[in-house]
């Protein structure tokens, strides 16, 4: 920041001592040279002048604060760009001398209400005359009420403010809430929007702070304090300060009311609220102060003129001096003469007169009763067509649609701007041009599945609408290559240019499946497998099919989807067989043999004596030869 300390800005104002210095300006005290006055220059910080938005932001303070004119509010008096020197974008003001509510509450920790109310009822008679015009403030706090060294209250720092019409809290580059966020309105927090309601919440969080000497919400960031106006209620001074009366309680839970609507419309319902509680606090004091915080203006005494009587001396010198001039015009024709010229003459100043008697009547009756009379814009803004409507009648003024734009911000049919601008003046029967909102720009998910890519993407297109991720998945309705479905699906509302995900067929994933019986199972196993499918092996005896050989397969269908599952039925050959001949007096070696191979399970008795260079041979085989038994059942062979 440069020290512009003793430059002479614009050839007029030599620059003194820093007064206060913010995020976007340095406030100077300065003499107007010009005029031999003290002044306040704010000077935007010179990084900022080069930021166009800044500069309007800037530039519309002075305007917003010049457009309006009270004792209580600080009068700005100059605005411009010094190209002399230092560039620099400025601001002429009043110079108070004194100090501010921030002070005064941290000075005494915490005021009255017989200390608030008055100083409250000043603030709010500068502010009524704001909201009148259309002007909100935006930015109300401790720091921006002045108390001058002679006790006159003084509202400045209108650097936030905007006509109503206006509307918006949220500046357009960074999107970041400007005010200070401990005063801030939920409205102002969740939709950028103020209006004079705005300022209403902000003074009685004013209010409290004055009457218990903390904010209501304290947090470890802007965010966090913002978050609680929206989702909590301003508490009632008295849970802070229990002596406080209810009336004051009543003042703050009614200012501060969540939502807009329930809370005073403007300055000057406040202001009735304010005197309300004063009366109700002491009523015996029925009046805070004027309006405007003026002393009582003196009713001058009645005087009586009395004529002056003239003496009768006076009137004989008179009576001789009409005698000199009646001899002196003694000339008859003389006398004609100069009294037909006085006859003309009076005649061209009586017509004179008539005529300019005639044009004030009729300038006054086309400005304030004729088709020149103007009356006063209303705001409308935020309001629905039909309520914007009906007071624009009442003001004798009519609304033209000229535009209809989407806002997320602005609900769908009430109005975005005006124009004129709110607070503005203009002839009776005058038309106020409008900006209508559509509501939040959304658009329909048509209805995808069955189109081609190219094809869904010409329709989302059309809708505004742009494809998001593509899958692909096998499907069994769905042909290869058409979309099976949408996500968001169809008929759904999306913001414009939002993502459509899809998913697209890759066609059917059926493949042929032999029927596999009379094959061998190690033949079919291997081909299955290879194929993708999960199969099962179920064993099962078989009269006709010989072991190893595959029954059937389940399911049976000639087509299948990759992966399916598939149960083989394997034979385990017939359950009953013959039991082998020719076993009689064979050794036990080869008797079991035959019998296993023939799927037997085989038990033999042998004689507890051997008898030396003799081998047991079977004589007995249970059940008999050539007789059948179950596979794998147990055969009885006795050697001796």
């Amino acid at each position: 920041m440069s020290d512009l300390r003793g430059e002479l800005i614009d050839g007029r104002y030599q620059i003194g001592a820093v007064i206060a210095s913010g995020g976007m300006a340095t406030v100077y005290s300065a003499i107007d040279t010009r005029l031999d006055r003290p002044v306040a220059v704010k000077i935007m910080h010179a990084h900022l002048a080069q930021d166009e938005d800044f500069v309007a932001r800037f530039i519309r303070e002075a305007k917003a604060a010049a457009a309006i004119s009270h004792p209580n509010l600080i009068s700005v008096h100059d605005q411009g760009w010094n190209t002399g020197g230092t560039p620099a974008v400025f601001l002429v003001m009043e110079l108070v001398s004194g100090s501010t509510l921030r002070d005064l509450i941290n000075q005494k920790g915490r005021l009255a209400p017989e200390e608030l109310l008055p100083i409250l009822f000043e603030v709010l008679s500068a502010l009524a005359v704001a909201h009148k015009a259309g002007i909100v403030h935006r930015d109300l706090k401790p720091e921006n009420i002045m108390i001058s060294s002679e006790g006159k209250i003084k509202v400045g720092d209108f650097g936030l403010a905007r006509a109503m019409s206006a509307g918006q809290t949220l500046t357009v580059d960074a999107s970041i809430l400007l005010g200070t966020v401990a005063y801030l309105a939920p409205e102002q927090v969740q939709r950028g929007i103020a209006d004079a309601r705005s300022d209403v919440y902000s003074l009685g969080v004013v209010t409290f702070e004055a009457l218990t000497g903390k904010k209501p919400y304290e947090g470890e960031s802007p965010i966090h304090i913002a978050y609680q106006h929206v989702n909590d209620r301003i508490p009632a001074p008295s849970t802070v300060v229990t002596t406080l009366p209810k009336e004051v309680d009543e003042l703050v839970i009614r200012a501060t009311a969540p939502d807009p609507d329930l809370r005073p419309t403007n300055a000057q319902e406040l202001l009735e609220l304010v005197r309300l509680a004063q009366i109700a606090i002491d009523p015996s004091n029925r009046q805070l102060s004027l309006p405007l915080g003026l002393p009582p203006m003196p009713v001058p005494a009645t005087k009586t003129v009395r004529p002056k009587i003239k003496k009768p001396k006076e009137v004989a010198k008179k009576a001789d001096t009409v005698l000199v001039l009646q001899n002196k015009y003694s000339d008859t024709g003389e006398i004609r003469r100069r009294t037909s010229k006085r006859v003309k003459r009076n005649r061209v100043i009586a017509i004179s007169l008539a005529i300019a008697l005639l044009l004030g009547v009729g300038t006054t009756w086309y400005n304030f009763f004729g088709p020149g009379a103007k009356v006063s814009i209303p705001s409308i803004v935020g309001m629905k067509s039909n309520e914007a409507i009906n007071t624009l009648v009442q003001a004798k003024l009519t609304m033209k649609i000229t535009k209809e734009v989407f806002s997320e911000e602005i609900g769908k049919g009430r109005i975005i701007e005006m124009n004129p601008l709110a607070g503005e003046k203009i002839a009776a029967d005058g038309s106020i041009m409008v900006t209508i909102s559509k509501g939040p720009e959304r658009y329909l998910v048509p209805k995808l599945s069955g189109l081609s890519l190219p094809d869904a993407s010409a329709l989302l297109t059309k809708s505004k609408l742009v494809i998001g991720t593509t899958n692909y998945v096998f499907n069994e309705k769905i042909a290869k290559d058409l979309i099976i479905s949408s996500s968001p699906t169809s008929g759904q509302l999306m913001k414009k240019n939002s993502q459509v995900n899809l998913l697209i067929s890759k066609g059917s994933d059926l493949l042929a499946v032999g029927a596999y019986a009379g094959k061998s199972s190690d033949q079919a196993l291997t081909e299955l497998n290879e194929a993708g499918f999960n199969v099962t092996v179920e064993e099962k005896f078989s009269e006709t099919v010989k072991a190893g050989i595959v029954i059937s397969r389940e399911p049976q269908e000639l087509k299948m989807a990759r992966g399916s599952k598939i149960t083989l039925t394997v034979s385990k050959g017939p359950e009953f067989v013959l039991i082998p001949t020719g076993l009689l007096k064979a050794d036990q070696q080869s008797a079991t043999k035959k019998l296993e191979d023939a799927g037997f399970v085989v038990k033999a008795v042998v004689p507890t004596k051997k008898i030396a260079g003799k081998v047991p041979k079977v004589f007995r085989v249970t059940p008999v030869q050539a007789s059948k038994a179950k596979r794998g059942s147990t055969v009885l062979i006795e050697l001796k």
